[in-house]
């Protein structure tokens, strides 16, 4: 029986009608953890007593799990049951591999971290945002390294102008209120997950956020100021406890992040040519030379800049070339192999 005060750990992890509503009658007797960290051969899970590394069968697949994953587990030897269906997936499709590979799990916010130097760059956030919004995440643009900047009003600018009624929030993440500046996406039973590349603050805004500090703190980096890339500083997700009652997931560096699957999060990014598209001529328009377009006449106007379009192709191209196809038959089509 769930004591009053588990209950409210669980609700501050993130426990809600979502993964209740999946419980049945063959489940009592079982109690629902959250995964913390996966590792190749163990999954450890969260617990008022701290991290508790769980029984997994040798067959188990570690793979197949995500750190904010909900599990039930037998309390006599902490042992996996099963894991419920998920809010929330973060998932990439890595050059090379079969299948995606998993990020975060039952994310509430994507902060999306870069800093106001050479690591800003338009094109490689719509690829995050795409990310996050294909996840069912909300994303918020997060500027670091606000007080080496001197044009910062510019950068927010070219960020809030990403996605309508986007979020952009610029702090400097070693201030002591960066924590505090991110207090609306970081209250009690909220998860956030951070994103971007190496020495940008990730780290940093962890420590932050948890309140973390000596040797219980994630490593920082810092970075090569003649191209702003930083050192990999974070080798492996992990869940952290936010003082503000929430929980942040912290994920390696990422500088390249190839898309695929993300066609509705393309979709939402560029919305200004989702909706002009509904007016063009043809419904299967490229938007590149046939009459009648609506978004050339965009262009041509002037209300829709055509770097802006350009982006938009190159995302989509990338987008249906790396998306695996189904083919064969109807009632028995396969996945298409790709070249």
């Amino acid at each position: 029986m769930t004591t009053d005060h588990e209950a409210t750990f669980l609700a501050s992890l993130g426990w809600s009608e979502f993964f209740s509503d999946q419980l049945t009658d063959d489940d009592h007797g079982l109690i629902p953890r959250r995964i913390a960290e996966v590792h190749r051969s163990r999954l450890s899970v969260t617990s008022l007593d701290g991290l508790i590394r769980l029984t997994i069968s040798h067959q188990l697949n570690t793979s197949e799990f995500a750190v904010g994953d909900w599990v039930l587990v037998d309390p006599d030897d902490d042992r996996l049951v099963r894991r419920l269906e998920r809010r929330t997936l973060l998932q990439r499709r890595v050059e090379g591999r079969q299948g995606q590979q998993l990020g975060a799990a039952n994310v509430d916010t994507l902060l999306i971290v870069t800093s106001c130097n050479a690591d800003f760059n338009v094109a490689r956030l719509e690829r995050y945002m795409a990310l996050a919004n294909q996840a069912e995440t909300t994303p918020v643009i997060v500027l670091t390294k606000a007080d080496l900047a001197p044009d910062v009003a510019e950068y927010e600018a070219q960020a809030k102008a990403l996605q309508r009624d986007l979020a952009v929030v610029v702090l400097n993440a070693k201030s002591e209120d960066a924590a505090s500046t991110l207090g609306p996406w970081s209250g009690f039973g909220q998860t956030l997950a951070l994103i971007g590349s190496s020495g940008v603050g990730k780290s940093t805004l962890v420590n932050a956020l948890a309140g973390l500090s000596g040797e219980g703190s994630q490593a920082t980096g810092g970075i090569r100021e003649r191209d702003a890339k930083g050192r990999h500083t974070t080798t492996a997700r992990s869940l952290h406890a936010m003082e503000g009652g929430g929980w942040v997931i912290d994920t390696p560096g990422m500088r390249t992040l190839h898309v695929s699957d993300v066609q509705e999060g393309i979709e939402q990014v560029f919305s200004e040519i989702t909706e002009l598209a509904e007016h063009c001529r043809f419904r299967d328009c490229t938007h590149d030379h046939e009459p009648g377009c609506a978004v050339q006449a965009a262009v041509k106007s002037g209300t829709l800049a055509p770097e802006r379009l350009a982006r938009w192709r190159v995302l989509r191209d990338e987008n249906d070339k790396n998306t695996p196809k189904m083919t064969g038959p109807k009632g028995n089509k396969v996945l298409q192999k790709r070249r």
